[in-house]
């Protein structure tokens, strides 16, 4: 097997996605228009999109990053709007799409033109919420759109499944399909209840953080592999495990936690930047199947398609908006909607990986030995779908943002009430603190008493000061020096352990040690300052 391929687009992806970290295109994007161009570069080999590969290897741990960063509670107060974009919607475009494909390409089966409905449905909220978060975007649109993008995928691949059965002659009927559907729901939400207590209850009795971080790495897959396993929703089944994890994550050893999201970030980043890349490879494998279609013909129905998707969306997200608030429970329980977080919402509908990789897994051939119809033309248009979307959306989402003028988070609230909730913290570690020192078997020398309630007292004065003035001299704030001068000073305590080091006094074993808490320093110096 040839590594190499492997580890150029990697590196690449990786290279282009730290590079776009100081531009103005959000990564995914970038990484895409790269993708493309390399595309045509002589030399470069086909990275052909496995299925295999991509459904059960790279969306679980990509799923599972996201819904452990999410919020159980913010996404449960937005359960509603989620649940009709992630169920209603993607139903919805499949049936639209679909029949707009069997209208306008000759010769395509309705129920080919459904797989291709199916195939496009679920956005991936993947770019749209890296946009949202440049901008600012308000949070319950933040929430919304990544809540619709831990969910579509399960009822996009159910959908498929139908739509592929009665294509191929599998005997296929609406009542069947809703029963498959409402069993890998169920099926999969149940699993993942079933899991997710156990997987909790092993994270907190592990005691070492390595082998804690191992198991994080493969819970996505275990609850993902378990549930298809049982013909359930792999997709849920993570969602649900991820998300009781995540809302319980303070239960977890403190060094474990720091490693995890060390790791976490890691592995989404490499996937991530991985995936987009290969959206953009993809373009001479697409050309290669297109076959007897003129250039004219595919890029027509390209077009017509395209715009039919974005419309779609459109045509669902405002009266999914407004029309459940003419229900007095409905307008109790939510605030307001506005017709600027519906065009948002509406025009963030990017396709993604998700989508291509459901294509190159349609079958080849159909009962009786002949091939699916128009299997080629249906992966060229997922392809230009999700290409069309990247960059038409994708580009022209953050100008939309801020010509629509959202309010800006209020930062001196949020300021406020961290430190209110900073304040009562340390109150309580403050009493406690002093109900320890009273018993004898605790006891410590003063000045250590004392170091413990001056940390306390400098955690709790570090928030307060960030409602403070900027420094007139520096500009900098009170935390920016904080950290600036706590970096110069283990920076110089750094360059002593070394000369050391180099002059024999101490060895190398120790100096990791003490670097190690140099660095455990530095990292708890700037987060009592953050």
């Amino acid at each position: 097997m040839d590594v190499m391929p492997l580890l150029l687009l990697v590196a690449g992806s990786a290279v282009v996605a730290a590079a776009a970290r100081r531009g103005p295109v959000p990564a995914p994007l970038l990484l895409v228009a790269v993708g493309l161009a390399v595309s045509y570069v002589p030399g470069v080999p086909d990275y052909e999109l496995d299925p295999e590969v991509v459904l059960p290897l790279l969306l679980p741990p990509l799923l599972y990053t996201s819904a452990t960063d999410s919020s159980y509670l913010d996404l449960r107060a937005q359960f509603r709007p989620v649940a009709l974009l992630s169920v209603g919607y993607v139903l919805f475009a499949t049936v639209v799409v679909g029949w707009a494909a069997y209208v306008i390409i000759p010769g395509m089966p309705l129920t080919a033109a459904l797989v291709l409905g199916a195939v496009v449905a679920p956005p991936d909220a993947v770019a749209a919420t890296a946009v949202a978060r440049r901008v600012g975007l308000p949070s319950r649109i933040t929430t919304i759109l990544q809540g619709e993008s831990l969910l579509n995928d399960a009822t996009a691949i159910t959908a498929y499944k139908v739509a592929v059965a009665a294509a191929v002659g599998a005997g296929a009927t609406w009542a069947g399909g809703i029963r498959e559907f409402l069993f890998a729901a169920v099926g999969g939400v149940g699993i993942g209840l079933v899991l997710m207590a156990p997987l909790h209850w092993l994270r907190t009795h592990l005691r070492e953080p390595l082998i804690q971080n191992t198991l994080s790495l493969l819970i996505p897959f275990v609850a993902y592999g378990v549930a298809e396993q049982l013909h359930a929703s792999g997709v849920l089944a993570v969602v649900v495990v991820a998300l009781y994890l995540g809302h319980r994550a303070w239960e977890v050893d403190f060094a474990t936690r720091l490693q995890e999201e060390a790791v976490w970030k890691m592995v989404a980043f490499i996937l991530e930047s991985a995936v987009f890349a290969l959206i953009g490879l993809q373009l001479p494998v697409v050309l290669k199947g297109l076959g007897h279609y003129e250039g004219a013909e595919a890029t027509w129905y390209a077009v017509v398609l395209f715009l039919v998707v974005v419309l779609a969306r459109f045509a669902w997200v405002y009266p999914a908006t407004f029309l459940p608030r003419l229900s007095a429970r409905v307008r109790a329980r939510e605030e307001d909607p506005t017709w600027r977080g519906a065009m948002v919402t509406s025009w963030a509908g990017m396709r993604g990986v998700v989508s291509l990789a459901i294509a190159f897994s349609i079958p080849a051939a159909v009962n009786g030995g002949g091939a699916f119809p128009q299997r080629n033309l249906i992966l060229f248009l997922t392809f230009t779908t999700v290409i069309g979307t990247l960059v038409l959306q994708g580009l022209t989402l953050p100008p939309l943002i801020r010509l629509l003028r959202f309010p800006g988070r209020d930062r001196q609230a949020e300021t406020l009430a961290e430190a209110n909730a900073q304040a009562q913290a340390s109150r309580a570690a403050e009493s406690r603190l002093d109900e320890l020192l009273s018993d004898e078997r605790n006891a410590l020398p003063p000045p250590l008493a004392d170091r413990l309630r001056n940390v306390l007292e400098r955690r709790r004065n570090a928030v307060w000061e960030r409602l403070g003035q900027l420094n007139p001299v520096t500009g900098e704030s009170v935390d920016d020096t904080y950290r600036r001068l706590s970096r110069e000073m283990i920076s110089s305590e750094r360059e002593v352990f070394v000369r050391l080091r180099d002059h024999r006094y101490i060895d190398d074993e120790m100096l990791r040690a003490l670097l190690r808490r140099l660095d455990l320093e530095e990292a708890a110096a700037y987060r009592e300052a953050g």
